[in-house]
């Protein structure tokens, strides 16, 4: 107990830094997917082929390889990126992968009927978009996203590989000055757990809202 207590400023400094990583690759993230997601839907044939090139290629990587890329092979480039930098840019290019299959499968759910009521009633493409496909496609795409999000929290934990204090580095620094391993590492899962939970039941409560689309 007295571990736990002795811990717990250090692994508040610890957790702001996951959380504001996990706040900056979902942000990011969601930005890009959206972007590389519509064109890979309506953009021409290299944009197509570009985005699922990229896609394919970024989920078939394990997050840890793609952040050891960045961090030591940007250098090697001429691309001289700090440690907390290079955890963000791995990790949103991982989160963006899978925002653009997030948005695809959305999309797509959408019937072309939508699209071609309205360009049958004069609305420019970035109109239908906005007003008649994205709606539509949010109320799909949420659930997923939401869910989606818990992978950015736990994959924040990777960054502390690259000696960036977030929750699991301050977990082992301070396992290192008391020696009690498993209270502290019981107390960073529970609360992993804490914040992973309430995304997963946000997730659940939009799945049952959105489980159908309203007319």
């Amino acid at each position: 107990m007295a571990a736990i207590i002795y811990a717990l400023p250090f692994l508040l400094k610890g957790l702001l830094i996951t959380l504001w990583v996990s706040a900056i690759v979902v942000a990011l993230s969601l930005c890009i997917g959206i972007i590389l997601g519509v064109g890979l839907i309506y953009g021409p044939w290299p944009v197509k082929l570009f985005v699922r090139f990229f896609s394919d290629c970024i989920r078939g990587i394990p997050i840890l390889v793609l952040i050891f890329i960045v961090y030591y092979g940007f250098p090697a480039l001429g691309i001289h990126i700090v440690a907390f930098w290079a955890g963000v840019v791995a990790l949103t290019l991982f989160k963006s992968a899978q925002v653009i299959e997030y948005v695809r499968g959305a999309v797509l759910s959408i019937p072309r009927g939508q699209m071609e009521a309205g360009m049958s009633i004069g609305l420019t493409f970035v109109q239908r978009l906005r007003y008649v496909i994205f709606p539509q496609a949010t109320r799909r795409f949420l659930p997923p996203w939401i869910n989606g999000v818990t992978d950015a929290v736990k994959g924040s934990a990777l960054i502390s590989l690259l000696g960036i204090v977030d929750l699991m580095q301050s977990i082992n620094e301070v396992i290192g000055r008391t020696y009690e391993a498993m209270p502290l590492y019981l107390l960073g899962a529970f609360i992993y757990f804490a914040i992973n939970y309430s995304l997963s039941s946000l997730s659940r409560r939009m799945e049952r809202r959105y489980s159908y689309i309203r007319d």
